[in-house]
């Protein structure tokens, strides 16, 4: 099993991401990178690494989990207005941001990232959190917070979805998922500027790009797409299944914000605002003027609609 961490130099000067690297060890010993920022936010060490489970007393702990192909400053534009409210987390998946990485594709499976991220909130002991995911971040994090509804107060799910081995996949994620099969060198930062609404900075670019020097720092990165599980394919069906079944029984607060403009996930919306009971009884919103990369084309805007959501909960 091979193994790399991206230099820390190559994160250095990211625009509006000056953000103290922490981590915790998960997996087989598996550095798992995080920002942990606002009030209470944790302050005991391990290893050198700052881990606590911060203050009973924070109001909020917000846990905010990315997506295909990015890392965590994918949510830059909202960590702010969030970490005046509480304590905010966000952790790199393994094989992203400044997270460890196997450099084998074969190494990635779902169970992995499920496990991982178990760890990783177990570790710190997070507790009545505000899970606020999209993409990848939202089947990982739906699913386990289907499985451990007791850690979690709140659910914002943002252009994503809990697919089963019934899902049928919408035609421009399998042009998405071909594209990533045949590629000799995945272009990160043209994905994601293909995947949202505004122009990004050249700069902006190269945040995206940093976690990744080579191809084999990208094995995570080109196993996500086909790992998702469907009808005809994917990893990870037995426990999306069963947490798609939870998740009718849900009873916490849950609020479904998508993007007006996402091709991927856009018709995944309506059926996830149907299947947790609770949806249904926030407002009825969508992000207008913006794609897949919600973050990046309305962070602030969604900051507030989440803070609009905690307070009316």
């Amino acid at each position: 099993m091979g193994r790399t961490t991206t230099p820390e130099e190559r994160f250095e000067g990211l625009p509006e991401f000056d953000y103290e690297r922490h981590s915790v060890s998960v997996g087989d010993s598996l550095e798992m990178a995080y920002v942990d920022e606002g009030d209470s936010a944790g302050s005991n060490d391990l290893a050198g690494d700052r881990t606590g489970s911060g203050d009973a007393d924070s109001e909020e702990t917000f846990l905010l989990l990315h997506g295909e192909p990015t890392w965590g400053y994918l949510y830059r534009k909202m960590i702010p207005a969030l970490a005046e409210r509480g304590r905010v987390v966000v952790p790199d998946f393994i094989g992203f941001g400044r997270s460890e990485k196997l450099t084998e594709r074969e190494d990635y499976s779902f169970r992995l990232h499920y496990d991982t991220l178990a760890e990783f909130v177990e570790e710190l002991d997070l507790q009545d959190v505000t899970l606020v995911c999209q993409d990848w971040g939202g089947i990982v994090g739906l699913t386990y917070a289907a499985f451990e509804p007791d850690r979690f107060a709140r659910l914002v799910a943002m252009n994503t979805f809990v697919p089963t081995d019934d899902t049928e996949m919408a035609e421009e994620w399998h042009q998405f998922r071909d594209f990533v099969e045949r590629v000799d060198e995945l272009p990160v930062g043209m994905l994601i500027q293909n995947a949202t609404a505004t122009e990004l900075s050249d700069e902006e670019l190269a945040a995206y790009e940093a976690p990744f020097p080579d191809e084999a720092s990208k094995a995570g990165a080109y196993a996500w797409p086909d790992m998702v599980p469907r009808k005809d394919g994917g990893d990870g069906a037995e426990l999306t299944t069963e947490a798609h079944e939870l998740l009718q029984e849900w009873e916490k607060p849950a609020f479904v914000l998508f993007a007006d403009s996402d091709p991927i996930t856009g018709g995944a919306r309506d059926p996830l605002r149907e299947l947790i009971p609770t949806a249904s009884e926030q407002p009825d919103i969508w992000v207008e003027d913006a794609a897949h990369f919600l973050q990046e084309d309305a962070g602030e805007e969604i900051a507030e609609e989440i803070l609009a959501f905690v307070d009316r909960t």
